[in-house]
């Protein structure tokens, strides 16, 4: 350096350099192998964060536009959550104390969404209605995103990449994801379990055992008891199967009993959750109570002349038929899986990379198998039964769509075979887009047909929410202004009205009463009918039973832990034979406004459903919007939307209507009027 001349020295790479960098991550570890491309970049699959904030856009989406499809939901869900936010509701014979067969702690669950609205809103009740809906398509969304990244993680990165996509646009998981039902909780409960189950049962694995029987356990105690049905292969593979163990002949008694003990144990663990549960119903009823256990007494032990068959049956094709509906293509693949697994153990052994299964260990197509399974086992149960419904198939939706991935991944397999085979080129099979294109039209067209379905329900069916908002944001504010209750509005919004938010408190003074006849079982519920306006059913051509009112609390006060008497009270004219109750109706002629639907191009009327519509000496048209006559419809055009008149036209259409009885609101009116 003495002499002004600077030189560089290289250092070697040290031992320690080595280990601090980032170690490769084994893309092929997962239970399905890939034989083509092993050595290329994986796949483009969404992280946990990306999936989540797509899923999310897609399912906050279908918590504000989604239908309410089945009454149970309303009657059975929204009307009791309504009571404990707001004093009234709707009550039927299931959340009576006789018969004690819907959960009060389910119910709560969805309490606190309903609070938070009361700071964002002064229009807390609709708000409490989409905040609960949001908060359901969150906690989905949560669930799915972590089915999603272990399927990636545990089976295939292609297989994850599918069911991501399949999940996306499905319109099954569109209406289950916010539906405020236990089999939808079911399903959240189910996804997380099956999540912790990918991975194969293994003596050092006690985290899967743990949680999956817990989310098992929490979904049939909280949600739906006979959700438990789909962890029976989850239980055989802990009991019996070896998966991620090896295990000689000389130890297995020893491996078993360890097995036997450690799901025995979360077992225990999982059944604490009915302290709360048990708790919480015993409060709301009065009387100790198992709502779980009464369920299922009701379903299976019922004596003649009781049981869920009463509300209806349904040929065995009718799942099939449903699911279709709301899965289209992707439901072949479902029901091919187990049977594709069996052609892959024949014709493609290497893509679960099985050489030879020793006597030690279990053969991965055993286990995957098993994954496999659950789909079958929840299908096969519930069509045997006579009484069937859409909501009953919800817990298992993910799992059909994890079938479905499955099996096309499978069969992208066996082209790859073949190709190889017929060129003996495996870089050209690496460079060829043939499999590609195929996965890909699988999912695109799924998608499209999917959204199809999605408008279609959109656009057919969503006209009583559509009409009841006409009631809340138009027809109650017209009536304040006709009587000087509200000020005109302003110059700048008088063109949409349902933009100036009003105080619809005076609206009592009105004593207004919406009736429903034919169309009970397509009320959206109180929550979007503002507090001062009465909903009531008059007769008509159907002849079970009706939900009654909560009972007034007749001056009880709230227990302790328990804000609503009106639970604990059983009220007259609640049956579990579905007998018509003549005490929940009202005559029409008290009615001040009436929900009706009416076929102008294909008219039925009836003694009891007379067409309320054309009766313009009585009934005045507030608000009408089409609804699809599905009956007079083709089956293409009624099942799926496309734009355009031509596609619109072929469809047959009624009136839904929200109707105005004038001389009883022109007299209502004048007394508003007079009495300022």
């Amino acid at each position: 350096m003495s002499s002004g001349i600077q030189t560089i020295r290289f250092r070697r790479p040290q031992q320690e350099d080595k280990q601090k960098s980032k170690p490769r991550v084994d893309v092929h570890s997962g239970i399905l192998q890939d034989k083509v491309r092993r050595t290329a970049k994986p796949p483009w699959s969404p992280s946990f964060s990306i999936a989540f904030r797509i899923l999310i856009l897609m399912r906050v989406t279908g918590a504000m536009y989604s239908n309410i499809d089945d009454c149970d939901e309303v009657y059975n869900f929204w009307e009791p959550l309504h009571l404990l936010d707001q004093g009234h509701g709707f009550q039927t014979w299931e959340v009576s104390p006789k018969y004690a067969i819907r959960s009060w702690a389910y119910i709560l669950l969805h309490y606190l969404p309903t609070q938070v609205a009361r700071f964002l809103s002064s229009n807390q009740k609709r708000v409490a209605f989409f905040a609960v809906r949001m908060f359901l398509a969150l906690i989905c969304t949560l669930t799915e995103c972590f089915f999603y990244r272990k399927v990636y993680e545990k089976v295939n990165h292609r297989v994850g990449r599918y069911l991501f996509f399949i999940l996306l646009f499905n319109a099954g998981m569109w209406n289950a994801s916010s539906a405020f039902l236990p089999s939808s909780f079911a399903m959240y409960t189910t996804t997380l379990a099956s999540a912790y189950a990918i991975e194969p049962a293994s003596i050092r694995n006690n985290q899967r055992s743990l949680f999956a029987t817990i989310f098992f356990a929490t979904g049939a105690i909280v949600g739906w008891p006979f959700a438990l049905a789909l962890a029976l292969p989850f239980v055989l593979e802990e009991l019996f199967v070896l998966s991620g163990d090896q295990v000689f002949p000389a130890s297995r008694s020893t491996w078993m009993l360890s097995r036997w003990k450690r799901l025995f144990g979360a077992g225990l663990l999982a059944a604490l959750i009915f302290i709360p549960v048990v708790g919480i119903d015993t409060l709301a009823y009065g009387k100790f109570t198992v709502v779980p256990y009464n369920i299922i007494d009701y379903n299976i032990f019922s004596t003649s002349g009781r049981g869920p068959d009463l509300y209806g049956t349904a040929p065995p094709s009718f799942y099939i038929l449903n699911l279709m509906l709301n899965f289209n293509v992707v439901l072949p693949f479902a029901l091919f899986a187990l049977p594709a697994l069996a052609i892959t153990y024949l014709a493609d052994r290497g893509r679960l990379g099985v050489v030879k299964v020793l006597a030690n260990e279990s053969s991965p197509f055993v286990v995957l198998g098993l994954r496999l399974t659950p789909f079958y086992v929840w299908l096969w149960i519930l069509t045997i039964q006579a009484h069937k419904e859409e909501r009953f198939m919800f817990p298992a939706y993910p799992l059909l769509a994890f079938n479905a991935a499955v099996t096309l991944y499978l069969i992208r397999g066996w082209m790859e075979t073949v190709f190889i085979q017929v060129t003996k080129s495996p870089y050209r099979a690496s460079r060829t887009t043939i499999f590609s294109t195929f996965t890909a039209s699988v999912l695109i067209t799924t998608s499209v047909i999917s959204v199809s379905r999605i408008l279609a329900n959109w656009n057919y069916y969503h006209t009583p929410l559509s009409i009841f908002h006409h009631l809340e944001s138009t027809e109650l504010p017209w009536l304040l202004n006709t009587t000087g209750l509200l000020p005109p509005l302003p110059s700048t919004l008088s063109h949409r009205p349902e933009d100036y938010v009003v105080d619809l408190a005076p609206i009592k003074e009105f004593n207004l009463t919406v009736c429903i006849g034919k169309e009970w079982y397509r009320f959206p519920g109180h929550f979007l009918v503002p507090n001062g306006v009465k909903v009531e059913f008059i007769q008509h051509d159907f002849h079970g039973l009706l939900p009654g009112h909560f009972p007034e609390p007749s001056g009880a006060p709230p227990t302790r832990w328990w804000p609503r008497p009106q639970t604990r009270i059983q009220p007259e004219g609640l049956n579990d034979l579905n007998m018509e109750e003549p005490s929940h109706y009202v005559p029409v002629e008290s009615c001040t406004h009436l929900i009706d639907l009416d076929f102008p191009e294909n008219p039925i009327e009836s003694p009891l459903e007379p067409r309320y519509t054309i009766q313009t000496e009585t009934w005045e048209r507030a608000k009408c919007l089409p609804f699809l006559d599905a009956r007079r419809s083709p089956l293409l055009t009624r099942v799926l939307w496309a734009p355009g008149e031509r596609w619109r036209n072929a469809n047959s259409w009624g009136d839904y209507c929200l109707l105005r009885n004038k001389k009883l609101v022109e007299q209502r009116i004048r007394w508003v009027a007079q009495g300022r």
